[in-house]
């Protein structure tokens, strides 16, 4: 049974090559998925031979990573994307919903801010659990369900106002729950999932909108409406978001949901949790406290 397809991933390739040459100019985000994996591999005390940063998005990931004290601990990196415009020099046009790679091959794979756009994530996220090596590991990060909810709404409220319904504009997101339930379903092992809200400051919400567009986040829906959005609605739109989401500055705030996910193929070499009752120290004792039955 094929999955449902929520995204129109030729739409996507064609804003990505449209965005490339003003990805830079809004990449902040993608920089701090990055910097925040260069920070996870700083703490693991091991190397990764052949690495797969999937969504590479003109390469950022591999210039901090090449500027970072763990660079040494990255050996080939393969930079893979989408769209071809976005790829830096060397990197691999692929597709994240049919990766072309073995079982097996890969002993590190990154993916900073492209997953949130597959049609099929638990098949994304089977694919990579494959492709990895045993005891390879994957971080991931993709927008979850508290982003843009505050251009949501004003959209939503703005659209009906004018024209007296509403079409989806903004993707549905994961929220972080179901994502560590799905990495423990899928197998991967010790899976850990992190979240962090960035909340970004703008002069006017078309400031967001043109920053949108450079990354590449615009609507890509299957069931986008076909009427564009005209002077009006985003007239209103932006009435009603100075109004509820401005500061004493006039300044306007965008929440971004950032969820990370990481985990590893297992392998007989990792830690077990202990068999429930094989305990051989009390509670208690190991905390120093007296014990007091109930």
């Amino acid at each position: 049974m094929s999955a449902p397809q929520l995204f129109d991933r030729a739409l996507l390739a064609r804003r990505l090559k449209r965005a490339a040459a003003s990805f830079a100019q809004a990449a902040f985000l993608k920089e701090r998925v990055s910097e925040d994996m260069l920070d996870t591999l700083a703490a693991i005390n091991r190397s990764f031979p052949l690495a797969l940063d999937l969504g590479a998005r003109g390469g950022v990931f591999g210039r901090m990573l090449r500027d970072s004290p763990v660079a040494d601990k990255v050996g080939f990196l393969i930079e893979a994307d989408l769209a071809t415009d976005m790829l830096p020099d060397g990197g691999v046009a692929l597709d994240d919903e049919a990766l072309p790679f073995g079982d097996d091959s890969l002993n590190l794979i990154v993916s900073g801010l492209s997953l949130h756009t597959v049609n099929d994530l638990p098949g994304a996220l089977v694919q990579i659990l494959r492709a990895l090596t045993p005891d390879g590991l994957f971080i991931g990060a993709l927008f979850g369900g508290e982003t843009l909810k505050e251009l949501r709404a004003c959209l939503m409220e703005a659209e009906i106002e004018i024209r007296g319904g509403y079409g989806p504009r903004i993707a549905p997101f994961a929220e972080s729950p179901d994502l560590i339930d799905l990495m423990k379903r899928i197998g991967f092992a010790m899976p850990v999932v992190d979240c962090d809200r960035v909340s970004v400051s703008y002069e006017h919400p078309l400031r967001l909108l043109a920053d949108l567009r450079r990354m590449g986040e615009t609507n890509v829906l299957m069931e986008r409406p076909r009427k564009g959005l005209n002077k009006a609605i985003l007239t209103r739109m932006c009435e009603l978001y100075i109004e509820r989401f401005s500061d004493a500055e006039g300044r306007v705030t965008a929440t971004f949901e950032i969820v990370t996910l990481s985990g590893w193929k297992p392998h007989e070499s990792q830690q077990k949790p202990l068999r429930p009752g094989s305990a051989k120290m009390r509670l208690a004792d190991a905390l120093g406290v007296k014990e007091t039955k109930l």
